[in-house]
């Protein structure tokens, strides 16, 4: 089963379990953000990639320049873990991480929360490769991913217990669209997936396919 089959069977057997109220906010607030033009700001194909340094679970400092001396990059954005969509497919990313891994790349995934949550996240999975904090999405920004949850889709969440208060190191409204960025070791992008949809993710298999591609 390809990931996107996954997300979309575990999506269609939660939208019964999630009361409609709260399913109306949930589709309004993706209308919404579908309609903003956020994934037309994205970042894309030919841009420079912006660099960064950021912490890791472990406590050691990442930076994208260090990443790149040692070969291609495959940069992923996700939510954090409270996001059941970025579980499924971070846990599918380390089931493709010998394969990236082969082709000489390096995989990283990023996402606002702070470290103590990313170190969680990484023992729950047994993940590979390094999950990496960008509190206030900063590095988020500069790839033209982060955008603020509406008001009412940030009450949501906190009804149902995500705490992003406390995970987002007091930034709970600024998110990252799900992203991945293929990174040629000039820093250019390669390979670009964004979206507004959290529900899809970019395909391992079109990720091993851009890192043949590179020259």
């Amino acid at each position: 089963m390809s990931l996107n089959a996954e997300l979309r069977a575990f999506y269609d057997s939660r939208q019964q379990q999630i009361p409609a109220d709260i399913r109306a906010v949930m589709n309004r607030a993706g209308r919404e953000l579908a309609d903003s033009g956020q994934a037309d700001r994205a970042l894309a194909v030919g841009a420079t990639a912006p660099g960064f340094s950021l912490p890791s679970a472990s406590g050691k400092t990442v930076a994208l320049r260090e990443l790149l001396a040692d070969g291609p990059v495959v940069l992923t954005f996700y939510r954090g873990a409270w996001c059941p969509y970025c579980n499924i497919a971070l846990r599918s990313l380390q089931q493709h991480h010998d394969a990236i891994s082969a082709r000489g790349a390096r995989l990283v995934a990023v996402s606002p929360q702070i470290p103590d949550e990313s170190l969680i996240l990484a023992e729950k999975h047994d993940l590979a490769f390094d999950v990496l904090s960008d509190l206030g999405s900063d590095t988020a920004k500069q790839y033209g991913l982060a955008f603020d949850l509406p008001d009412d889709l940030a009450a949501t969440y906190d009804k149902l217990g995500f705490d992003l208060r406390r995970v987002n190191a007091d930034h709970p409204r600024t998110l990252p669209l799900p992203a991945t960025y293929v990174i040629d070791r000039d820093g250019t992008i390669h390979w670009a997936f964004a979206a507004t949809d959290y529900t899809t993710r970019a395909e391992p298999a079109d990720i091993l396919a851009a890192l043949d591609t590179l020259g």
